[in-house]
């Protein structure tokens, strides 16, 4: 079983080509599908059949599993089925009739523009020199965060504060200017960038390549960023990463994180997440006119049907503002 798994993980990496938090999610889940089966008597792997991964996810449900996480381990079970089946693990493909539980949709949780403004223009407003406490606003939000890559609370000898202050403004541009991902931002190299033409190439799920364009503002805290916060920054280590941390190293993508919900914090806006200001730049394109299918090439979406849930985002605001404002809402 533990050499099934191995080869599992190699065809999702290989040959599937999934992402390594897709190929540790499915591999974590197999894994307890076959240490369930085994307690239910199950010495080898063709023994595994339906009942036993419709027992798993019972077991599942019962532990408290959201939805999402059991249609996630349903597909994991799916998908090693058939890969089990055409290899010649399993003499039948076990798992091919399991229905997976339908995911509830929520509607992402996005800023108004004038918040988003505020979020991403915070970094300018901070005095120069680092900050101290009873001065900055940002202090008590970015607390602690020196022990990762660290942000502009990050102690003596972490980096200069008004060059990680410059790069949270980069970040921040980029993930509301152009929408792109977390993962993608952090993974942007320098010559990814195409300062004529104002556009990033970016590398997103499955290996899929973009092209995304970003604006002015954008342009100009990359200008500053390139010019006097990079350079103070760089260490042996950063290779061609646009996002550096305050050690050098390419920018972590769980500091990112902290870095927007800090700045958040400092804005007085809502708390959001990367991915919050990446539902935010979807819907402000399409409330100010842009087509559907314009938005899925931006986003980098291989389904049209991801996209649309920004359609009623849309629709939902403009449902609230007409019960505020028509005498016959």
């Amino acid at each position: 079983m533990r050499e099934a798994v191995d080869d599992f993980a190699d065809h999702l990496s290989r040959v599937r080509n999934r992402s390594v938090h897709t190929v540790r999610a499915y591999v974590t889940d197999l894994v307890s599908l076959l240490d369930h089966a085994v307690r239910m008597g199950c010495a080898e792997l063709p023994e595994l059949d339906l009942a036993v991964v419709r027992s798993w996810l019972a077991k599942q449900r019962t532990l408290g599993a959201a939805r999402t996480t059991m249609a996630r381990r349903a597909a994991a079970a799916r998908t090693f089925s058939a890969w089990a089946h055409r290899t010649g693990l399993l003499a039948d493909d076990v798992a091919a009739p399991l229905a997976s539980p339908r995911a509830r949709r929520e509607l992402p949780i996005v800023l108004r523009a004038d918040q988003a403004a505020a979020l991403v223009e915070a970094p300018s407003r901070q005095g120069p020199g680092p900050p101290e406490a009873g001065r900055s606003t940002v202090q008590p939000d970015h607390a602690g965060l020196g022990r990762d890559h660290g942000t502009a609370a990050e102690p003596a000898g972490g980096g200069p504060p008004d060059a990680v202050l410059l790069r949270d403004r980069l970040l921040l541009e980029l993930l509301y200017g152009t929408g792109v991902r977390i993962s993608e931002a952090c993974g942007l190299d320098v010559t990814d960038v195409d300062q004529a033409r104002r556009v990033v190439r970016v590398l997103g799920k499955g290996g899929r390549e973009r092209s995304v364009p970003y604006g002015v503002p954008a342009q100009r805290a990359l200008d500053a960023w390139l010019r006097d916060g990079r350079p103070a920054l760089l260490a042996p280590g950063s290779g061609r990463a646009l996002l550096l941390g305050a050690r050098g190293g390419r920018l972590n993508p769980t500091t990112a994180r902290r870095i927007v919900s800090a700045w958040a914090g400092a804005a007085g806006v809502p708390r959001v997440t990367p991915h919050g200001l990446r539902h935010s730049a979807a819907t402000h394109l399409l409330e100010g006119g842009a087509d559907l299918r314009a938005v899925q090439e931006l986003l980098g979406h291989s389904s049209l049907a991801s996209t649309q849930i920004y359609t009623h985002v849309s629709v939902e605001r403009l449902r609230d503002a007409y019960r505020q404002a028509h005498p016959r809402a």
